[in-house]
């Protein structure tokens, strides 16, 4: 059920739309789930009104597919759609590395080395959540620290997606085991003042992964 906190003064509707697109880009709702209105109502205790609105505004964002006499489904993700959300990725976070090595402030290469501690005890640990949650902080400190906000809403609106595709890949843990030393590569560039050095590291990191991709597909759950 919504937790519906009286400081919140968001629509009902947008807060349902919010909850759901959460559910579907962590996982939480699989890719191939049927989107079943009534059982999302009682789930969230709201009428069948919003979830339907929230529906039609995720299909639009192409994490809902609607087939005819069939409903609404949650969207499958393909080896293909993975491939090209990497392939942008790969350009512009290795610009934002570039940028980076020039532009950070030693403050944030020092908070950039703490997330990295952070990411590799959660591998060590097995914590699947916290090393999603540490890898998105380590890209997102060196995006923001290119200074370049036409680079940096570019990016934005790939996270979304990003996001996504992370609780996908992070099922496979021997990609997560190779990425403390691929985020130490990028800290020592960056940190060196390497600009090319820094576009490099950052493009063999995500390539990598763009090659786990391909060679393995998508391993999603089914229900």
């Amino acid at each position: 059920m919504l937790n519906f906190d009286i400081q919140n003064h968001k629509p009902l509707r947008e807060m349902v739309y919010e909850e759901l697109k959460m559910q579907i880009l962590t996982g939480a709702i699989i890719p191939g789930t049927r989107m079943m209105e009534v059982e999302l109502a009682d789930e969230m205790g709201v009428s069948r009104t919003p979830i339907r609105e929230a529906i039609r505004k995720l299909e639009k964002e192409g994490l809902v597919t609607i087939e005819p006499r069939r409903g609404a489904y949650a969207s499958m993700i393909s080896t293909e759609d993975m491939v090209e959300i990497l392939e942008v990725r790969q350009d512009l976070e290795g610009l934002a590395a570039y940028f980076a090595a020039e532009r950070m402030q030693p403050d944030k290469i020092e908070i950039l080395n703490e997330i990295s501690d952070k990411y590799n005890e959660a591998v060590r640990n097995g914590s699947m959540k916290d090393m999603i949650t540490y890898d998105t902080m380590f890209h997102r400190t060196i995006v923001d620290s290119c200074h370049n906000k036409i680079l940096v809403q570019m990016i934005e609106q790939l996270q979304e997606l990003v996001l996504r595709f992370r609780y996908i890949y992070y099922d496979n843990f021997r990609r997560a085991e190779n990425m403390p030393e691929e985020h130490k590569a990028i800290i020592e560039a960056i940190k060196s003042g390497d600009k090319d050095a820094a576009r490099f590291a950052a493009d063999i990191h995500i390539d990598r992964l763009k090659e786990l991709v391909i060679k393995e597909g998508v391993q999603q759950r089914h229900v």
